[in-house]
């Protein structure tokens, strides 16, 4: 591998030429963009102790009514980047959000898709299109770019989701933007999660019409945890299910995708080498993660982050069951996305 030219190399009076012309040399910064092998993240490894972010949580419920906050979170910011970061890896923007009995969070549309899983709490709701979605634990619910979406809580207990958003890519595109309107009338029946796509391999006649774009937009957690015990039971290795759009059978967002994951009390779970960056979120049990050589105990309700092309293992301590958001459609789309046999 040849050296490269440094920038301190060129004469002085070549360098302010170049300055006030507007160009620069490729080469002195040729391998900070295009490094041999793989690349070189600014990313870092992150964990959020869900013991840790509750209190903060429920304080700024007491500090900041949700009215002048829009939307009640704290955002999960890379360590490689510093606190306020508005993003856990490169394309994945994580917070914590807050939803507290008899609050609404005002409607809005956006550019970004987002996701909310959510942690704890009884009687929250999303309403998409029209569409109410009740939030219970584990639920994975869809709020598509493009798509109306409001927050509201009949229950008596503080509700806690957690938000995942494509919302780097909009920024760096200079595409991030929304609107604004009042909160959307109901739809008198079930979502379509216990309705149209009630039972897996079953989906609503295609004569009357195309579906929609996102049709199925809440996936109960209980159904997704019965479906994993029962490739635990039947299957060989450790089980996991990607979430799917019922229709196609794609990721169900474009940009973004998530696995359900099982692993019994005692087992390791050792996957290859993959060019996605990920996020974990613990739905319930204990174990440890070494990421890179660093080790990161994680516990119920807990988020924790691996960069591109990290070596992950897992160790479960109990039985554990976890959520990975990833970027594989992104990368599959722009037909890069790799794994690395260890």
């Amino acid at each position: 591998m040849a050296d490269l030219g440094t920038l301190e190399e060129l004469p002085q009076d070549y360098r302010d030429d170049m300055t006030a012309a507007g160009v620069a040399p490729l080469w002195p910064m040729m391998r900070n963009v295009l490094p041999h092998g793989q690349p070189k993240p600014v990313t870092k490894p992150g964990h959020w102790a869900y013991d840790a972010v509750r209190p903060l949580l429920l304080r700024a419920g007491e500090l900041t009514p949700v009215e002048k906050a829009e939307r009640r979170v704290l955002v999960l910011s890379d360590p490689g980047r510093g606190p306020g970061a508005m993003c856990a890896t490169p394309s994945i923007y994580l917070g914590m959000q807050l939803l507290l009995p008899g609050e609404t969070a005002p409607a809005h549309v956006h550019t970004p898709s987002a996701t909310r899983i959510i942690v704890e709490g009884k009687g929250g709701y999303t309403v998409v299109d029209g569409e109410k979605l009740p939030m219970e634990e584990g639920d994975l619910v869809l709020t598509p770019g493009g798509d109306w979406h409001d927050h509201g809580h009949e229950g008596d207990e503080p509700v806690v989701w957690l938000d995942a958003l494509d919302l780097p890519l909009f920024v760096y595109l200079e595409g991030s933007y929304a609107i604004e309107g009042p909160l959307q009338a109901q739809r008198n029946r079930p979502d379509a999660s216990q309705v149209e796509y009630l039972s897996a391999g079953l989906v609503p006649s295609r004569l009357r019409g195309a579906p929609r774009k996102y049709p199925m937009t809440r996936f109960p957690w209980a159904r997704t945890e019965a479906a994993l015990r029962q490739m635990a039971a039947y299957g060989d290795g450790l089980p996991e299910l990607d979430y799917v759009n019922p229709e196609t059978g794609q990721d169900v967002l474009p940009t973004m995708g998530f696995t359900a994951m099982m692993i019994p009390a005692g087992a390791t779970d050792r996957p290859p080498v993959r060019s996605t960056s990920a996020a974990f979120h613990v739905v319930r049990g204990r174990g440890t993660t070494t990421v890179n050589g660093e080790k990161i105990a994680w516990g119920p309700k807990d988020t924790f982050t691996a960069p591109v092309f990290s070596e992950i293992t897992h160790q479960a301590e109990e039985e554990s069951f976890l959520v990975r958001i990833h970027d594989r459609p992104l990368q599959e789309k722009l037909g890069y996305y790799e794994e690395r046999a260890r």
